[in-house]
């Protein structure tokens, strides 16, 4: 038997990332995210919400620089990442606070948080409000990838990077789980 629920945002499962930017002093800011999604094939596009209605320091660089990084966690920095989240960087220096090093991205002027395995870099194509939140889509114009985490074609192996997941409902972190199908292979059953 189903049941409704209140409604809210939701989404599973949502990927916990960080975004990066500078700020007009050059400073580094980062920001934990629940909202964050590909959007487009051509360009490569991804599109990440941040609270505008909350302090939110990493917005406002995001908005003033027009470029950005997003840096995929693996689920051992969850509590650095969790931290990232819960402070504004008008109050403190998070990435310096959970002991992580950054550097300047290759194609954007935004840092690139050593620790996380893959960076995305972005520049800001689109901006719009959405209810509390600036949705801000990014072309993908550079991914950086830890070399032991590709697979033997050069692509992310999914389980090397163990991706952190967030539950918004719960509020909780989560490791991903096992792989159980092929992509566009498994539904072919179903062909008449």
């Amino acid at each position: 038997m189903k049941v409704n629920l209140k409604p809210r945002s939701m989404m599973y499962p949502s990927p916990a990332v960080v975004a990066t930017a500078y700020d007009s002093e050059g400073k580094a800011d980062a920001c934990t995210l629940a909202f964050a999604a590909m959007c487009s094939h051509r360009p490569p596009a991804v599109m990440i919400a941040i609270n505008s209605t909350l302090k939110r320091k990493t917005l406002k660089s995001i908005l003033e620089t027009k470029e950005f990084c997003i840096g995929f966690p693996s689920a051992e920095h969850a509590a650095q990442t969790d931290y990232m989240g819960i402070f504004s960087g008008y109050d403190t220096d998070k990435i310096d606070d959970v002991g992580f090093t950054h550097k300047k991205a290759e194609m954007v002027n935004a840092p690139v948080i050593n620790e996380f395995k893959v960076s995305v870099e972005c520049r800001v194509m689109h901006v719009s409000e959405v209810g509390s939140h600036t949705q801000i889509t990014g072309e993908v114009v550079n991914i950086q990838a830890d070399e032991d985490i590709l697979n033997n074609k050069g692509k992310v192996d999914f389980e090397k990077l163990d991706p952190l997941a967030y539950d918004d409902v719960g509020y909780d972190y989560y490791r991903m789980g096992e792989k159980i199908a092929d992509a566009f292979k498994i539904g072919l059953k179903y062909k008449k």
